[in-house]
């Protein structure tokens, strides 16, 4: 009990003494598959090409740095995402997937430079705020409120401004029902996009 109890207050004044910088953040998110270099610079070229009409959509929201020994940083943030996301069923219809969530990512990561460049990965978990959605004749159904996915990526730090670039894949698909008002046909949706996600911050 005493080993645990120094262990907890040790713990409690790293994080007394750590210095934490909160920043406001904004981003762009791009669709992408596979977290490899060649659909990462695809996805980016074609958001370039289109004028970002493939763009999946924005997220908007805070972020905390906690500087930890041996160079190590942790990265709690929460954002406002909203996104959209279309497949077409058998019959030949294209719906549309709507999202308004809340994401809270912890990232663990690593100064490389400082606060000028470090790297990070980590979990995120997301809320779905919006469901039950209607789109030409179906309705939509959300099974999932709550998925769970990881990030990873790194930031560069320029004075108080911050540019950050992201991979984000899915542990949990985002599962829906899409219902056809006139035949009752239920078609199941499960997916959770993985995106590019690129954006700038603010340190405050």
């Amino acid at each position: 009990m005493t080993k645990l109890f120094s262990i907890a207050l040790l713990g409690a004044t790293v994080f007394a003494s750590a210095q934490v910088k909160v920043s406001g953040r904004a981003n762009l998110l791009f669709k992408t598959d596979k977290p490899n270099w060649e659909n990462i610079s695809n996805t980016a070229s074609g958001a370039y090409n289109e004028s970002g009409k493939n763009n999946a959509g924005f997220n908007f929201g805070l972020s905390a740095k906690v500087n930890l020994p041996l160079s190590l940083f942790l990265m709690p943030e929460i954002y406002y995402t909203t996104l959209k996301s279309e497949f077409t069923e058998p019959g030949g219809t294209t719906l549309e997937v709507k999202s308004n969530r809340v994401d809270v990512p912890v990232l663990l990561g690593y100064n490389v430079m400082g606060d000028m460049l470090g790297v990070f990965v980590g979990p995120v978990a997301s809320y779905n705020l919006s469901s039950d959605n209607q789109f030409n004749d179906f309705r939509e159904n959300a099974k999932n409120d709550f998925t769970v996915g990881y990030q990873f990526g790194a930031q560069v730090q320029l004075q108080r401004f911050i540019i950050n670039g992201r991979y984000e894949g899915a542990f949990t698909d985002d599962q829906r029902d899409f219902i056809n008002n006139n035949t009752n046909q239920t078609i199941r949706y499960d997916s959770r996009p993985s995106m590019l996600i690129l954006g700038l911050g603010y340190k405050f």
